[in-house]
C-alpha cells in the first residue's frame, strides 16, 4: 500500500494491524500481505493476498477482520477480498530455480513402510484443493507408487524428442519412473544411475504452463538416507523438507536420520507428520496406539519444528490409494481429507516464511572480454 490513507482509513489498518494470521502469526500489514484498504460511507473494502492457499479458511478469516474493524468509529461494514499470491522461496544451496516452478518440497520418511507415499500424494492434492498449483514428483526409482496411486498409466509424450510433459489426473501433474519402464518391470541400477535418471526426470519434464509455474513441486522421496538421497537434496533446488514417522521407536530412529540428513545439507525442514498415530475400531469405537503414542510429537520437540499433524491408522486411506483414488480425491469433504488440508495449510504456511528468492529480480551480468 503506497496511497495516503484518511484519518478513518489510518484508523482501520491500526485496528487490522492487531490481527494476527492464525497460521504464521504474522500480522497482514506489516507482512505487507495487506495490498488495499479503502472506507467510503461507512465501508470498509479490505484486500488481503495470503503467502500460501487456504481458501476454505477465508471465512473464517473474513470474521476476524470484520471483527477488528467493527471497533472502529465510522465503519458500519466490512467486504473483504482474499487472492493467493505464492511467492518463490530460496533454493538450498543457492542453487538455481527449477523452470516452471516456484517451490520445490521433498516429502521424506528414512524408513519405508510409515505411509510416506500416501502422505506426500494426498497433501499434494490438499494444497492444489486449497488453491494452489501443485505437481508431484515421484523420486523413487526403484519401487514407483505414484502412477498407481494417482490412477495414471502409460508413458508420457515428449513435444520435441529431448523433453517429457507430465501426464494429469485430479488436475496436478506427475512425473515418475513407473510411468517408463514396463509394467512391473524391476530397476536395476546403480546410485549413480538412479541420481541420473532422477535428475532427468525433474529437470527434462515440463512443468507448469506458460505464464502459470507449479506453485509447489513436492518430490514423493525413497525411502532411507543413502547415496542417492544425499545427491537428490544436494543436486535439487530443493525450498523445503517434510518428514513422515510413526510412533513407533524403530520407525523414529531412521526418521531422525531423515532430517539430519537435510539439515545438513541446509535444507530447512517444515514440519513431522505422525502417521499411524492411533487406530480406533470400527465397531465399538475404542481408541487403541499400536505403533506407540506421541513419538511424532516428542521428536518435533527435539528438533524445534512443528508437528504438522497426526493420522489415524484407517483402513479407507489404505484402500482409496491403492485403487487410484486418494483419500483427497475419494472423500473430499470427510475427516480424514480435513486433517490432510489442515497439514498441507500449516506446511504452506511455514514455507511462506522461509527467505524469498530474488534473483529473477537482479540484473543479468556480462563479462565482456578486453579487445587486445
Amino acid at each position: 500500500m503506497t496511497a495516503a490513507l484518511s484519518p478513518i482509513e489510518s484508523a482501520a489498518q491500526t485496528a487490522l494491524a492487531t490481527v494476527a494470521d492464525p497460521l504464521t502469526g504474522q500480522d497482514w500489514v506489516s507482512s505487507r500481505h495487506l495490498k488495499s484498504l479503502k472506507v467510503q460511507d461507512g465501508v470498509a473494502v479490505v484486500d488481503i493476498a495470503l503467502g500460501y492457499p487456504a481458501t476454505s479458511q477465508w471465512p473464517a478469516y473474513t470474521e476476524l477482520v470484520k471483527a477488528a474493524l467493527s471497533q472502529v468509529e465510522g465503519i458500519r461494514d466490512v467486504q473483504v477480498n482474499w487472492s493467493t499470491q505464492i511467492q518463490t522461496h530460496a533454493a538450498s544451496r543457492g542453487q538455481a530455480l527449477l523452470p516452471g516452478v516456484k517451490n520445490v518440497v521433498a516429502v521424506a520418511s528414512g524408513k519405508g513402510g510409515v505411509g510416506k507415499s500416501t502422505t506426500a500424494v494426498n497433501l499434494a492434492l490438499a494444497l492444489a484443493a486449497e488453491g494452489a498449483r501443485v505437481g508431484m514428483l515421484d523420486a523413487d526409482i526403484y519401487g514407483p507408487s505414484q502412477p498407481l496411486m494417482m490412477g495414471i498409466s502409460g508413458k508420457p509424450p515428449s513435444p520435441d524428442g529431448k523433453t517429457i510433459t507430465p501426464p494429469i489426473n485430479f488436475g496436478m501433474q506427475m512425473m515418475s519412473m513407473g510411468l517408463l519402464v514396463e509394467n512391473q518391470a524391476a530397476t536395476i541400477w546403480r546410485g549413480p544411475m538412479a541420481s541420473q535418471a532422477f535428475d532427468q526426470l525433474l529437470r527434462l519434464s515440463n512443468w507448469g504452463e506458460p505464464d502459470q509455474p507449479l506453485d509447489y513441486l513436492i518430490v514423493d522421496m525413497p525411502p532411507g538416507t543413502g547415496d542417492i538421497h544425499l545427491s537428490i537434496s544436494q543436486r535439487s533446488p530443493l525450498t523445503a523438507a517434510v518428514i513422515v514417522t510413526t510412533p513407533q521407536d524403530i520407525a523414529l530412529l531412521d526418521a531422525r536420520k531423515g532430517l539430519q540428513m537435510f539439515e545438513k545439507v541446509s535444507v530447512p525442514v517444515l514440519g513431522i507428520v505422525e502417521n499411524m498415530a492411533v487406530f480406533c475400531c470400527p465397531n465399538c469405537g475404542h481408541e487403541e496406539h499400536i505403533f506407540g503414542q506421541d513419538g511424532g510429537k516428542r521428536m518435533a520437540a527435539d528438533f524445534n519444528v512443528p508437528l504438522l499433524g497426526s493420522m489415524p491408522l484407517d483402513l479407507k486411506i489404505r484402500l482409496q490409494a491403492d485403487s487410484g483414488q486418494p483419500t483427497l480425491v475419494a472423500e473430499p469433504d470427510s475427516k480424514v481429507a480435513g486433517l490432510y488440508k489442515e497439514m498441507a495449510r500449516k506446511l504452506a504456511a511455514g514455507l511462506s516464511k522461509l527467505p524469498k528468492d530474488y534473483s529473477a529480480k537482479m540484473p543479468g551480468v556480462s563479462v565482456v572480454q578486453p579487445k587486445a
